[in-house]
């Protein structure tokens, strides 16, 4: 194997077959200090978060599994950025919003966020096994109302019946896989029941936080209404272990087609060497990485942003170092809801109507000279084309 996944071991104290129960993992995640305590000692900043902490707050919780594989790999990791509260989340930020993705101005039912015109998300549940620290939805996950009520259920179906021009739906949340098998596979079939719906996403981090979630019998029920991709969500190496290898690699040989979503986090990821190692061993395991994102504005995540230059120099870094299967888009969302704004590196050095001039990623430099305009066949066509590069070329900017 050209990786290692290590396999996390359980505490002694827990027979395997608890372990390696979802439900198990659900029953007894670790939300209070004192049970933190127990496994870890805790940092200064890690103890004044608790000691700060109050109910109106964003509400922390982790599985035991992803505690463990924090133990194990190493207690002092990086990792515990995403895991544990900091008393950074409570001093003053820059830029803090409670909806950073302006989602409650595009909910048109309750539980629907439509941005796009040909998708929209499904809020299933607003519960999560791990309360990431960076969470981009402060505004709705962790209230306790995990399934819609039947009304608002009712309602989501309709909305998404009336609009014919919506093709996808993004199952989300929370995390919709924290349902039950039931009632997981019951959304799913009343949207693969709706004809205009040709796709359906699932959003979970449940493969890094809780692989035993991922088991023969639901994939077997959810295979049933293909296609159905899955967005899942992993950060760092270190969360790729021999548990949640085993999880992806079911869901690919189930036919789920898997995507990777990753977050620049401050002193957790924001390192090319790091990038590229988590991206190679996720296509090594047939899971495209799909995005890199910057962190979003959220209440509390300061301490956890990167500054854009940051994510722009890592990005040209990988640029001619990793295959395309294994590049990321680096992406960023508009704060206020203003939609994804795309970046690849800047490799023009020049632009002119007739030529275009390049230095590539290792400083090859070369030009791409243009055709003759008038021998392009649509002379409307051509004649914009030649408005729009005189318009470059006269603004002498990109």
């Amino acid at each position: 194997m050209a990786f290692n996944f290590p396999k996390i071991i359980p505490p002694d104290s827990v027979p395997l077959t608890e372990w390696q129960d979802w439900r198990w993992q659900l029953k007894n995640t670790i939300k209070t200090k004192e049970q933190l305590e127990r496994v870890l000692e805790l940092k200064p900043e890690e103890i004044l978060f608790f000691d700060s902490y109050h109910a109106q707050h964003f509400k922390f919780q982790v599985t035991p599994y992803s505690l463990q594989v924090l133990k194990q790999c190493d207690p002092n990791s990086n990792l515990r950025k995403i895991l544990l509260g900091d008393f950074s989340e409570y001093s003053q930020q820059k830029q803090a919003q409670l909806d950073p993705l302006n989602e409650n101005a595009n909910a048109p039912v309750s539980r629907v966020i439509h941005r796009y015109s040909d998708r929209a998300l499904f809020l299933v549940t607003d519960y999560c096994s791990v309360y990431c620290r960076y969470c981009t939805r402060k505004h709705f996950t962790a209230k306790d109302q995990v399934f819609p009520s039947k009304s608002e259920y009712e309602e989501a179906l309709d909305y998404f019946r009336s609009n014919k021009g919506i093709k996808e739906v993004i199952l989300s949340g929370g995390d919709p896989m924290t349902l039950s098998d039931d009632r997981l596979v019951q959304v799913v079939s009343d949207l693969r029941a709706i004809s205009h719906i040709e796709i359906i996403r699932i959003g979970t981090r449940v493969p890094v936080v809780l692989p035993m979630r991922i088991h023969e019998d639901l994939l077997k029920r959810l295979k049933a209404f293909h296609p159905i991709y899955i967005m899942t969500h992993f950060n760092h190496p270190s969360e790729l272990t021999a548990e949640a290898a085993h999880a992806l690699t079911q869901l690919v040989n189930h036919g789920f087609p898997v995507f990777n979503q990753m977050v620049f986090l401050n002193g957790v990821n924001n390192d090319a060497a790091l990038v590229q190692a988590l991206n190679r061993r996720l296509l090594y395991l047939r899971v495209k990485p799909y995005y890199m994102f910057q962190c979003d504005p959220s209440q509390g995540t300061d301490y956890l942003r990167t500054p854009i230059q940051d994510s722009l120099a890592i990005q040209k870094e990988l640029w001619g170092h990793l295959s395309g299967l294994a590049m990321s888009n680096f992406s960023v969302d508009i704060p206020s809801g203003g939609g994804k704004a795309a970046f690849v590196p800047n490799f023009v050095e020049s632009l002119d109507i007739d030529e275009v001039k390049f230095k590539g990623w290792d400083g090859v430099e070369e030009s791409y000279i243009n055709p003759e305009l008038k021998n392009l066949k649509k002379p409307k066509v051509a004649l914009q084309y030649l408005q729009e590069w005189n318009e470059i070329k006269n603004a002498k900017t990109l």
